[in-house]
């Protein structure tokens, strides 16, 4: 075995002895702490208001950085920055991998408003991915409360809610391009 093999053999060797090697996010201890999501986002993570988004079919890795960013308070809300505060990182990835495992339901959308909206709609497609299902760390728009997705795109229009690539999207669209493309968005499958 020459010198490189040993170093990362002794290295695996190491992590795996101190205890520090990464454990797998656990759905059933994930469903087990998500009792405290349902008032607001729904049972098996899919609301039926207007004002909180769906969890179920997101993206673990985006759930990961949105639970983080509230209990690190890099993103702004006293409601999830109170229920995220004595969340461990396992703890959040446990409940990132629970969600993820859940089918949403599409809530759908205003048809009329949803057709106007479909040719605004493919600038969000490059980074949610085509039918805007989410990829990675951005999130599943697909099926989502338009409502919820109006008022996301106004804060990031605003400066409200910090992100730089989406408050310079939204910037680009008028009040009657945020209700069609939201709408449209609500209506996908």
């Amino acid at each position: 075995m020459n010198t490189f093999n040993k170093l990362i053999g002794h290295t695996f060797l190491g992590f795996m002895l101190s205890g520090a090697a990464i454990a797998a996010p656990d759905i059933a201890a994930g469903k087990e702490g998500a009792g405290m999501c349902f008032s607001c986002h729904g049972a098996e993570g899919n609301s039926k208001r207007s004002n909180f988004p769906s969890l179920a079919g997101q993206k673990p890795a985006y759930l990961v950085n949105q639970l983080r960013a509230f209990r690190d308070g890099q993103r702004k809300n006293g409601m999830m920055q109170n229920m995220t505060s004595k969340l461990s990182n396992a703890d959040i990835n446990n409940l990132a991998a629970y969600f993820a495992s859940l089918d949403y339901k599409s809530v759908g959308g205003d048809s009329a408003a949803a057709e106007i909206g479909k040719s605004k709609a493919n600038m969000c497609f490059g980074c949610h991915g085509m039918g805007a299902i989410g990829t990675g760390v951005t999130p599943r728009l697909a099926g989502q409360h338009p409502a919820y997705l109006n008022r996301q795109l106004h804060a990031f229009k605003d400066g409200s809610r910090d992100n730089g690539p989406m408050r310079g999207i939204a910037g680009m669209l008028s009040d009657e391009d945020i209700n069609a493309v939201t709408e449209y968005m609500g209506s996908l499958k």
